[in-house]
């Protein structure tokens, strides 16, 4: 592949690439760049939303680029502040053990496992002594750390802020120091932690990293981060069935989205797929593909043909109504519980039937089966709900004013 190819490959879906002329330059050397992404162990089931990360983290390996999973047991132990109106929960030892080590059955069903390499950031960072840690933050000052948003967001209102949640963006851009990366990618959330890394290699005499953001991918209701939280998430342990039939009920646009950030078919087949839609192609064929490809990375390709198999049977079955109205229910920041909102568009008689429903696995959503009580949908999500064979409600959830 040409140069201008692998370039437009690799920044493909990214939010920012700070900057595209080092990244150029570091390319045009021809030698493997060192490429780093962190991961703190904080939940390990992963959704299609974490993957957004290790899709460019493949894209880097299959152009021979020398690719990193590290995971943040000591920062881990710190707890990363990035968005959050609150000192986050750090977590203990043993859970970080215990999360790390479901990561990689799930991270290999995307990266090439004899290609990377999976490291800890406490091998470098418990070591450091007092002195060192001394010396790591005088690198940095109180005032640069408070352009960070969400840490000037509670200093304004007059939140808490403790001395180690600072220690936090310089661990982590400590890591680069360490591994002496080319490029260290993450969410755009994780923009000032990625961007300290930078300036501490600069201060420890080492060539800057490239810094390369990716979108937090939006969830089947098309509005909010995908959040298992939410309920719009598609997980990646998912069975094939629910897999297929949740990428089947987002929409038409979004669909691009989730071609551009998941799929690993080349930009030229993109390409094509939209000339095909603005020719009169069914979108709907166009994401019956992606269903397909999605299911079959984490399920294998006989999974996936019979989970389309199911869909398009049930499709033509007509199990869902057509002609169902929109049911508009408000609700406010804290969401609805699934029971429910299945007791207010009379799908239940009670939240006990609803959960009772639950159990018995009678209800589907989009055509897919849930079982979870904690389910909460909040502003912003449209689904089809199913309770039994022939009870059916499209819900909207719209903010209440």
């Amino acid at each position: 592949m040409n140069f201008e190819r692998q370039i437009a490959e690799l920044v493909r879906g990214a939010s920012e690439v700070l900057t595209l002329p080092e990244l150029e330059k570091k390319l045009r050397r021809g030698t493997p760049l060192r490429v780093k992404a962190g991961f703190d162990p904080t939940a390990p089931d992963l959704h299609l939303g974490h993957t957004v990360l290790l899709n460019k983290m493949r894209q880097f390996q299959q152009f021979g680029h020398e690719v990193t999973f590290l995971i943040g047991d000591f920062t881990g132990m710190i707890g990363d502040p990035s968005g959050r109106n609150v000192t986050r929960p750090a977590l203990t030892l043993a859970e970080i053990e215990a999360n790390a080590r479901t990561y990689e059955g799930q991270v290999f069903k995307i990266l090439d496992r004899e290609r990377t390499l999976i490291d800890f950031n406490s091998r470098w960072l418990s070591p450091l002594t007092a002195a060192d840690v001394v010396r790591l933050a005088a690198h940095y000052t109180v005032a640069r750390m408070l352009e960070r948003d969400d840490f000037a967001r509670r200093y304004k209102a007059g939140q808490p802020i403790s001395i180690h949640e600072f220690l936090y963006p310089l661990a982590q851009g400590y890591d680069s120091v360490a591994m002496r990366a080319d490029v260290e990618l993450g969410g755009t959330d994780q923009k000032f932690n990625l961007l300290v890394g930078r300036s501490l290699q600069e201060d420890y005499g080492q060539e800057r990293q490239v810094v390369m953001t990716m979108p937090l991918l939006e969830g089947t209701d098309g509005v909010n981060k995908m959040s298992k939280s939410l309920g719009n998430y598609i997980g990646i342990t998912e069975d094939p069935d629910s897999m297929f039939g949740k990428v089947m009920s987002i929409s038409d646009t979004l669909m691009w989205r989730y071609y551009e950030l998941l799929s690993f078919r080349p930009l030229a087949d993109l390409a094509l797929l939209r000339r095909a839609a603005e020719e009169g192609r069914n979108p709907r064929d166009i994401k019956l593909e992606l269903a397909h490809e999605i299911v079959a990375r984490f399920h294998g390709a006989a999974a996936a043909q019979r989970a389309q198999k199911n869909f398009i049977s049930r499709v033509s079955e007509k199990a869902v109504p057509q002609d169902l109205a929109v049911k508009v229910l408000a609700v406010d920041g804290t969401g609805l519980r699934i029971a429910n909102l299945l007791k207010e568009v009379g799908l239940a008689a009670s939240t006990s039937e609803a959960n009772r429903k639950l159990e018995e696995g009678a209800v589907k959503i989009d055509g897919a089966r849930v079982s979870d009580r904690g389910l909460t949908f909040k502003a912003g999500a449209e689904h089809v709900f199913q309770v039994g064979a022939k009870r059916f409600a499209r819900v909207r959830l719209e903010p209440k004013a």
